[in-house]
Formats: C-alpha cells, structure tokens, sequence
C-alpha cells in the first residue's frame, strides 16, 4: 500500500487582525495579499520543506501537493512546480504526487512539457503528473474562459502526453493549442511518460476519463458512504472497458491527528479546521464565494453529471453550487461571544469525528479507526492530511514523529492482511476480465 502526506501549506499569521478574526468565517476571494508579511511568509516556506525532509525521514512513501490561487489556505498555487523541483533535488525516494496541475488554465502547455519533465529527471522517476480541472477560483486568478474548461483539459492532456512520448519535431495543431514547433530539449526520466493520477469529487466525467486512460483516481477528504458509491462506480465503468480495476486503481486522502494521548489528540486535531479558512476542508470556517465558484460552464447543470459525493452539501457548497448567487452573511456568527463560537466549533469537530471525516487518537487508537475506512473504502493508495490550519510548526513535528515509529507500520500491515495494493506494487491497467482475478475480502 502506499502511503503519502498533504498539506496545504496555509498562510499564518497569528497576530494579523484578519487571523484572528477568521473565527466569523472568511468569504473566500476577498482578502486583499497586501496583509502578507514577507518574513512570515519566507518562515512559512522554509517550515513547510523542513517539514517534508522529516516526512522523508519517518518512512512515507510520497508527498502530495496541490494548487489554489489567491487565497491564504494554500502557499502552493502557482508557486507548486517550484515546490516539487524544489523536493526533487533534497529529497532522495519520496514521491513526488502533483494533484495537481489545473491543465485548462494554461495558455501554453508546452512549460508544462519541459517543467515537468526536468522535475522527473531531477528526481530520477518520483514524479506522479496529476491533472486536475480546477474551480472556478483558478479560471478567475487566470482569466481563463469556464466554457472550455473541459475542452482545454482534454487537449492539453492530448497535447502533454505528445510532447512526452514522440520523437520531434512535429507539429501540433487543436482547437485551443497550436504548435508549428514541438521538440523539448528535456524529456521524461520515466518512459514513456511519467505517472499520470486523477483527483476529484464531484465529477463523472473526470472518472470516466480515469477510468478510459486506467489513470489511479484519488478521492479528496469525501464523505466515507458516499465515496465507496464513487469506488464502485470507477470498478463499474472499469469492465465495461474490458479490465477489472484493484485497489491500485483507488486512492483517498483524509485527515488526521496523532498524538501521545486521547485528550492531546484532540486538542491538536481541532486546529485542522481553524485558521485560515479552507472552504475545501470540511469543518473549516471558509466559506464559498457563489460569483467564483459557480461559473458558467464550469459544473455541470445536469445531476446526472455528478458523483453520490454530490449529496453531501459541505461538497455542494465549497463549490458554489447551492448559493444561487446570493451574498453571504456572516452577522449571525459575528455576534457570538467567544464562549458560545468554540461550542459551536466543538459540535462541528465533533460531527467530524463522528462519520470518520477527522481521525484522531493515539497511534494505537486511531488504527482501528484508519482499518475501518480501508476495510470499507479499499484503496491501494491513501494520503493522510495533516500539519493544516493552525497546527504550529510543534504540533505537526510532534505527530510525524509519532506516525514514523509507531503507526505507519501498523497500517502498512492492515493494508497487507487486507490485500490492499498501491500503484508500484499492481499493474495500474488492472486486470483483463478474461483473466481470473484473485479474491478479495468483500468491503464491509
């Protein structure tokens, strides 16, 4: 099984105004990047890869990292390529997992070609390429145009991947790209390409297209039920395409908190949905703007376009999608007393904790909660979210060391007793229905 680590990578600043007042719920889009403190933020960029070297050292497998633009929650955004050349060159066997580059946005792939290629070659084949179509924050931060967001998705796809694997030069002409010239000087240490990974949560087109290239899919912090539904969709569509998909085809990222005890945990695990608000982040304090998510073009009008994932509203509403537009109004939460906020944000963490959407404990307890998503989800690929909101540099440190020593061979054990196989471990074409496949405990 293979085992990763995410992060967003949140701008703090604990004496900022704004920070502090983060606990009325920030309308995402709307605070301005001149209250960045240059030191704070070049603090935070050196915390986060130290970090991540420390990652190395207690025995993940990968690292994932992601991409938002313009808001505090995510130091990545545009800045995420750097990150990963960054990781190729200190780190020696992590994986590097992009989930990811946000393809429509792009007005000229052919960086994309040669950016990631070097980041291949620099880490001799750790690289996973991930692809994702972004939200409606991307199209605004890029001015690129919701409509064609999928078109553009589909050729920058084509356009990559052929740029990648044919001898140039050649030309390439579509729709939204054209190229007279095509023949990078620096090519994939991976061949014929490196690994490419899709992720989502709301999308059946983008699990339909998975599921056509056999690319892994990764569900992104979604609701348990509602995501085993999705996993047997991807098996579905699987062998109407001819092969039956195993757990090396599925991944799911959720988030966690060790600490030494019970009450410790979770103490530190209610920072992962404070500070700056991550509309993403379910139980965070942020909160969707209608008129950036929900662009024309950009979602799907008809329901039979989404995921079961779709149900679950804190889904429905980091996208915009059941706002309708109207303006926020935050004068309900304004007016609590610090008293009765932390009893609501308490009822909030504790709903989590609930429906296994935080898991939090002592490595020993917290695996019996961590068997039970694998037992019911069965993905060959996880990725644990952790160090986010307002974890201190001390706490995430602190929970690394704890997962290292004591907790990810526990779940690298369940994962075996379960059959539970990662992406380097099983062919990620799966395997072809004429071929018996072997048995495999039933999901509970």
């Amino acid at each position: 099984m293979f085992v990763g680590y995410f992060t967003e990578r949140p701008y703090q600043d604990r004496t900022a105004d704004w920070y502090k007042a983060s606990g009325v719920g920030l309308l995402d889009l709307t605070l301005s990047n001149g209250v960045i403190d240059a030191d704070v933020q070049a603090d935070l960029y050196h915390r986060y890869f130290d970090e991540k070297l420390y990652i190395e050292e207690m025995g993940f497998d990968g690292v994932m990292l992601n991409s938002h633009h313009s808001t505090p929650f995510c130091m990545g955004g545009g800045p995420m390529n750097l990150e990963a050349a960054v990781l190729a060159r200190i780190t020696k066997k992590l994986k590097i997992i992009l989930l990811g580059n946000v393809l429509p946005i792009w007005d000229d792939p052919m960086y994309l070609v040669e950016e990631l290629a070097m980041i291949d070659v620099l880490s001799r084949g750790r690289l996973v390429s991930g692809w994702v179509r972004g939200t409606g924050r991307e199209s605004v931060a890029h001015n690129a145009q919701p409509p064609y967001n999928w078109e553009r998705f589909l050729e920058a796809h084509e356009f990559i991947k052929k740029a990648w694997t044919q001898d140039g030069p050649f030309r390439f002409e579509g729709e939204h790209y054209q190229y007279r010239y095509v023949n990078p000087w620096v090519r994939p240490y991976t061949k014929p390409h490196p690994r490419i990974w899709l992720a989502g949560i709301m999308s059946r087109a983008t699990i339909d297209f998975a599921v056509e290239n056999r690319y892994p899919y990764v569900m992104l912090d979604s609701k348990l039920e509602l995501t085993a539904q999705v996993f047997d969709y991807y098996r579905e569509k699987a062998r109407e395409h001819g092969y039956q998909s195993g757990s090396q085809n599925l991944g799911y990222m959720f988030k966690i908190c060790i600490e030494e005890t019970e009450e410790k945990a979770y103490e530190t695990g209610r920072k992962l949905i404070e500070g700056a608000g991550n509309l993403f982040l379910d139980g965070s304090q942020g909160h969707a703007n209608p008129w950036a998510q929900n662009l024309p073009g950009l979602n799907t009008r008809k329901a039979s376009g989404y995921l079961p994932t779709a149900q679950y509203v804190h889904n429905i509403e980091s996208r915009g999608l059941n706002l309708k537009g109207e303006a926020i109004d935050f004068t309900a939460q304004a007016a609590e007393t610090p008293e009765e906020h932390d009893f609501r944000r308490k009822q909030i963490f504790d709903g989590l904790l609930e429906r296994h959407a935080v898991i939090v404990g002592t490595p020993e307890s917290a695996l019996k909660q961590v068997r039970h998503v694998l037992e019911t989800l069965r993905p060959g690929n996880i990725i644990f979210w952790h160090g986010d909101g307002d974890f201190t540099h001390e706490d995430t440190m602190r929970g690394l060391k704890l997962m290292g020593e004591r907790f990810l061979p526990a779940v690298r054990e369940i994962g075996r007793e379960l059959g539970l196989l990662g992406a380097w471990e099983a062919d990620p074409n799966g395997i072809p229905l004429e071929e018996p496949a072997a048995e495999s405990p039933a999901r509970v």
